[in-house]
């Protein structure tokens, strides 16, 4: 039998969106596990990125992550999380596969490849496009409001995650 898998989430949000797109993530994980019949052989770890650290990096053998887009770059504590513990992990996941989820007020594009940039430096094997979900949100009162995914964003998210458990698990 293999050893068994373990799937890191990694996430930031300050209105609910990117929490709401790893929450997706997390369960497409799961259900691929159950698809597979391979629940006993993943862990699913959801870390909020302020409590994620070089060691959780080091133990899984997959990622997504997942934050907003803030002022064209990634989110303060995305950044920092990335910042933090790039330099301890370097050369030590090479090849591993990751997947991003952007949440984004009109364009996520510079978020998006900062951290692709970050995942490049890794090492890192993209195993799906960045998902970029725009929220479409303009003003202060919009970017600052609580956000809700669409359940279309939430199939999209769903299968990021899922797409990182079945290259796993296969």
């Amino acid at each position: 039998m293999s050893r068994k898998k373990t799937l890191l989430i990694v996430w930031h949000s300050r209105t609910g969106a990117a929490r709401q797109m790893a929450d997706a993530a997390r369960q497409g994980a799961e259900d691929v596990a159950t698809e597979l019949q391979a629940h006993d052989q993943i862990d699913i770890i959801v870390k909020r990125a302020r409590d994620a650290d070089a060691d959780d990096l080091l133990g899984a053998d997959g990622y997504v992550f997942c934050a907003p887009e803030n002022l064209a770059s990634l989110s303060g504590e995305m950044k920092e999380f990335f910042d933090r513990n790039y330099y301890a992990v370097l050369e030590q996941l090479n090849g591993r596969p990751y997947v991003l989820l952007i949440s984004a007020g009109s364009d996520g594009s510079m978020a998006a490849k900062q951290a692709a940039r970050i995942c490049t430096g890794w090492r890192l094997s993209e195993a799906a496009p960045t998902l970029i979900v725009n929220m479409q949100a303009q003003t202060a009162e919009e970017i600052w409001a609580p956000k809700q995914i669409t359940e279309q964003h939430r199939a999209d998210c769903h299968e990021k995650g899922g797409t990182v458990a079945a290259l796993l698990l296969l």
